[in-house]
């Protein structure tokens, strides 16, 4: 699939938005519920056994992605933002909440995540905090990227500890 060319449009996600999706092992879509395929743009059938790669947007720093992976694979939740590019080129920011969940018998079933409407002043901080860990890891490597971030939340008085926590009071 040819990634799209991104625009400055923004497309809103509203407040009764709830955007789901659930994914494998290794982060192909399982499920995609209708307001996902809406939004996207994308069909459901382009969307499904796809990577949830396909709708990252170049604005995006590695890091967030591998604060994510490195925490979900462990069974933790990770609360985080994310920018998301449409098929058609246009944008929309999410709050994301991904969880593993387990069969009965403790296995891993599959990774879901649910996503929501993000405030303006949430978009101002973290679409600038983003585009400095962005320009850092382009300079000097995810490793540094990730070091920024940790320093980030330190200046807030935070830590990885309180990422998810931190998130949420930054939306609203």
């Amino acid at each position: 699939m040819e990634r799209p060319v991104p625009t400055d449009v923004e497309h809103e996600v509203s407040s009764i938005d709830l955007i789901v999706s659930k994914s494998d092992a290794e982060g192909n879509i399982t499920y995609a519920n209708p307001i996902f395929v809406k939004i996207s743009g994308y069909s459901q059938g382009e969307l499904l056994d796809k990577p949830h790669s396909i709708l990252r947007h170049p604005d995006m720093p590695k890091v967030v992605f591998k604060y994510l992976w490195d925490n979900i694979k462990q069974g933790k939740e990770v609360v985080a933002y994310v920018k998301n590019l449409c098929k058609d080129g246009g944008y929309y920011w999410v709050l994301a909440q991904v969880r593993m969940a387990k069969n009965p018998d403790g296995s891993f079933r599959n990774y879901v995540s649910t996503r929501r409407c993000v405030s303006e002043s949430a978009k101002k901080t973290i679409g600038a905090l983003y585009a400095d860990l962005l320009k850092i890891e382009q300079e000097e490597g995810v490793e540094a990227s990730e070091k920024a971030l940790e320093n980030f939340l330190a200046e807030h008085g935070q830590s990885f500890d309180t990422f998810n926590d931190f998130m949420k009071q930054l939306n609203q």
